[in-house]
């Protein structure tokens, strides 16, 4: 993590579905041509304007203190906070990508604060983001990489696999709500990676992920593993790693979302 997180302010370029499940925004400003990007999953508190708000308004926000500062913002003006990751960065041009999981209820409409920004924003509008840096912290020593990831973990899967040396050897499972979710995923010709498709929407993301895990091999306790997503999917992943042979200081997890 940046000892002093900078925020920095953006513009929508373009919005466009990545696949069925995925939407991605594309952004850019002066500013974001410094922004100092690590690869991996890096990741950021992104602030979006709420529908009822007629403008986007926020305060400088900095540092490691910042939450206090953003909940002193009155709660009428005060924009949405979620947590996101770079699912790319182009700094010849100032760009950054964002993919959000598009979200709907039983009768079809968007559900969540950002899927619904993301599937109205229009070019020109504004949103800021606070630097965070990147959860992934594998071992200069690890043997092998196991990723495991439902839907919301894919944009940190996908940049971890473009960042890792080439000589790494490792397995992703990853999980989609649909096949026509998967892509193809720039990574080490070393790393396999096995597609965990739910096809039904009743069925909670990381239930199918977590079944396949306990059919796992013995893992190399040299080795490293990340399990992130829905709070249940990463909580009992890390278990599940754990009793493969990983050591609890070699598990890196994180609930992305709680179902």
């Amino acid at each position: 993590m940046p000892t002093d997180p900078r925020l920095y302010r953006a513009e929508v370029i373009a919005s466009y579905d990545l696949t069925p499940s995925l939407r991605r925004v594309t952004a850019g400003g002066d500013g974001l041509k410094d922004f100092p990007w690590m690869g991996y999953d890096h990741w950021f508190r992104l602030f979006l304007r709420r529908p009822h708000q007629g403008q986007f308004v926020l305060p400088e926000l900095s540092g490691t203190k910042w939450y206090k500062e953003f909940l002193a913002i009155p709660e009428h003006a005060r924009p949405h906070c979620a947590n996101y990751t770079v699912a790319d960065y182009r700094p010849e041009t100032g760009e950054i990508d964002i993919d959000f999981v598009i979200h709907r209820g039983a009768d079809g409409s968007l559900e969540g604060g950002a899927a619904i920004w993301a599937c109205s924003v229009e070019p020109g509008d504004e949103f800021a983001f606070l630097d965070q840096g990147i959860i992934f912290d594998r071992p200069d020593d690890a043997s092998e990489v196991l990723l495991v990831a439902d839907e919301s973990g894919l944009p940190a899967v996908a940049g971890i696999l473009r960042s890792l040396p080439h000589d790494t050897v490792g397995r992703v499972i990853q999980e989609v709500p649909t096949h026509l979710d998967r892509r193809d995923l720039p990574r080490p010709a070393g790393v396999d990676i096995s597609w965990v498709v739910r096809d039904d929407s009743n069925l909670v993301a990381g239930v199918k992920t977590l079944a396949a895990l306990k059919e796992y091999p013995p893992l190399d306790p040299n080795g490293y593993g990340f399990v992130v997503g829905e709070s249940k999917l990463a909580t009992e992943g890390r278990r599940q790693l754990h009793r493969l042979g990983l050591p609890k200081d070699r598990i890196t997890f994180s609930g992305f979302w709680k179902h």
